[in-house]
């Protein structure tokens, strides 16, 4: 396994998960200079663990559920299997999904439209590195 480098931890950058296109060119549109989206419904094609442990946190979308994707299961890969401590705020969804979420240990919920006015806080708050 490699080492990441102090350069590679130092980057700005988080992860979404959802397959709204839409939500994904907001959320973009908004991001401050030097921050990065990664795309994704697969995890492990990011890497492995220490590879989730470069990006500040996880945009989880909970109305995005396809044969190959579970938000739940994206969580409890997240918590259980990895047992990582990166922040995954989860937006959409309904109360039963969200109940299920806190349940997997997500941490924070959010709704769709809410989740795009967030994002330049978060990215404020996870800042860290200069």
């Amino acid at each position: 396994m490699s080492q990441p480098t102090i350069e590679a931890r130092l980057q700005r950058k988080f992860i979404l998960m959802s397959n709204d296109a839409g939500i994904a060119a907001q959320l973009r549109a908004q991001l401050p200079q030097r921050w990065q989206m990664v795309e994704t419904l697969d995890l492990g094609s990011l890497g492995g663990f220490q590879d989730i442990l470069l990006h500040r946190f996880i945009f989880l979308d909970l109305d995005t559920l396809t044969d190959a994707f579970d938000p739940q299961d994206a969580i409890r890969q997240v918590r259980m299997e990895w047992m990582l401590n990166v922040p995954i705020f989860c937006f959409g969804g309904s109360q039963d999904e969200r109940d299920q979420a806190r349940l997997n240990r997500a941490d924070r919920f959010f709704e769709r439209d809410e989740v795009v006015e967030r994002v330049g806080q978060f990215c404020h708050q996870y800042r860290w590195g200069e």
